[in-house]
């Protein structure tokens, strides 16, 4: 699949942090935001529609660390985002520690990948595969919830999606803290968790669909 334009192939994500003349925390793109300025855009992110939204961004993993944001990709059932590095990460939660099921897929709302990124171009570095303004907040999308995009179908695992070491040091401790926060695990800020049912491609713009229970 083709990367997007104005995108490299693949970028490695740069995690050293600096202390700039103000004193704010920034990684050498843009100074990571405070709790104050992150909740003062939770209303924006509250916005998101709750039944269908547009795809924004779709990253592939090719390797630890590295990106590729593409204009399609093809989503299998047995081997998530094909290209992508899910299927040879392996998990300690189960028991041969093969790939995690239920996490192959991760789905991020573009509002608030937007929010803690601050600019666009940053928002792959989360490291989500799929952006989409949508609602993706357990009480709109509980688990077992199954999603339509492009052509396949995706369903919503009960595996939480947390923030991580690395996501704080891309975005800033107080982000980190603020998606896992109580309000944050209300909205999914830091995303969700899914496996795919329906092999099929899934393109730049394509519209993602909750399907009826």
């Amino acid at each position: 699949m083709a990367a997007v334009a104005g995108h490299p192939a693949a970028a490695r994500v740069r995690q050293k942090e600096f202390r700039g003349a103000t004193g704010r925390r920034h990684d050498g793109w843009v100074a990571h935001l405070s709790t104050a300025e992150l909740e003062a855009g939770l209303a924006t992110v509250r916005g998101s529609p709750p039944d269908q939204g547009p795809v924004e961004l779709i990253v592939r993993r090719p390797a630890v660390d590295e990106r590729e944001a593409l204009l399609a990709a093809e989503l299998d059932v047995a081997a998530g985002l094909l290209g992508d590095t899910w299927p040879v990460r392996g998990s300690t939660s189960t028991p041969d520690g093969s790939p995690q099921p239920h996490a192959q897929l991760t789905v991020m709302n573009s509002r608030a990948a937007l929010l803690v990124a601050q600019v666009p171009d940053r928002r792959w570095l989360a490291g989500d595969q799929l952006y989409v303004d949508l609602d993706l907040s357990p009480a709109n999308l509980p688990a077992g919830s199954r999603l339509a995009v492009g052509t396949a179908v995706i369903e919503v695992s009960a595996r939480p999606h947390l923030g991580c070491a690395k996501f704080a040091a891309r975005f800033g401790e107080d982000a980190w803290r603020f998606v896992n926060s109580r309000t944050g695990r209300e909205l999914r800020l830091r995303g969700l968790n899914a496996r795919i049912l329906v092999s099929g491609t899934v393109r730049l713009g394509d519209t993602m669909n909750k399907l009826a229970d």
